[in-house]
């Protein structure tokens, strides 16, 4: 099923998407962390489902209300790409995967500090598994081959949430709404697994829940890319069979290599 879900505070239309009906709370949750509304469980004191189509959100005193949109996500283009990068940034919980800038009293940023030393998150054998794993509990798409899913996986390969939708942001938005439900944000200890490419909406959701890897079975975009760079996310694509292309931050994937004879 496609149908459209709207979220409204009070009286104001805040988002509107199209999606596959179940779990809307949980999208609702993920699309408010997304955007930089929800940094904790906290900032939202309320979700109701009103009706089939509508979820309404009570926001915590003090906690904005965002501007209206069509869509659950926001997408760039290649010329306000830069903007676009700064914005997630800036957005970007404190608790995220590195600081923010600090500024001097120029008003200009500092030179950023040299980058911690990463410790292997998952190993490449449990990377390249994730895709069947999260594919056999794919039980809709199964049934119809037209959905997308998103999962959360630990390191040692173990499927905690799956989510399936005909938008890829749509699932991933689920997945990372029922982390905020099992305290789980920010996500610095799991993997973002994603049936499809890895476009620059997708690496921004991972980077605002905190995740600190996304694993993709088609390729990224050169946006996704750029912004999984500068966030310090290890990005992950053509994961398919026994093989992967590392994008940013390998450090986090380790590789066994043969010691030769």
């Amino acid at each position: 099923m496609e149908a459209p879900l709207t979220l409204k505070a009070g009286d104001r239309t805040i988002a509107t998407t199209m999606r596959t009906p179940g779990h809307d709370l949980e999208l609702a949750l993920g699309w408010l962390v997304a955007e930089g509304v929800a940094r904790t469980s906290a900032d939202v004191t309320e979700l109701t489902s009103c009706d089939t189509d509508t979820v309404q959100v009570r926001l915590a005193t003090g906690v904005k209300v965002p501007q209206a949109r069509l869509g659950a996500t926001s997408s760039a283009c290649g010329v306000c790409g830069s903007d676009s990068i700064a914005e997630v940034l800036n957005r970007r919980p404190l608790a995220g995967l590195i600081e923010l800038p600090i500024m001097d009293v120029s008003g200009h940023p500092s030179p950023p500090p040299a980058s911690p030393i990463v410790e292997p998150l998952v190993d490449a054998g449990v990377l390249v598994s994730l895709p069947d794993r999260l594919r056999e509990a794919q039980r809709a798409f199964a049934q119809t081959g037209g959905l997308h899913a998103a999962g959360l996986f630990t390191p040692e390969g173990e499927l905690l949430c799956v989510r399936e939708d005909v938008g890829r942001h749509n699932a991933v938005d689920k997945v990372i709404g029922w982390a905020v439900t099992h305290n789980l944000l920010p996500a610095k200890n799991l993997v973002l697994q994603v049936s499809g490419r890895a476009s620059f909406e997708l690496v921004q959701k991972a980077t605002m829940a905190g995740i600190p890897l996304l694993s993709a079975v088609s390729a990224p975009s050169t946006l996704a890319v750029d912004l999984a760079e500068e966030a310090g996310l290890t990005l992950a694509g053509f994961v398919r069979g026994d093989s992967m292309n590392l994008y940013t931050h390998a450090e986090r994937v380790r590789v066994e290599v043969p010691v030769s004879a």
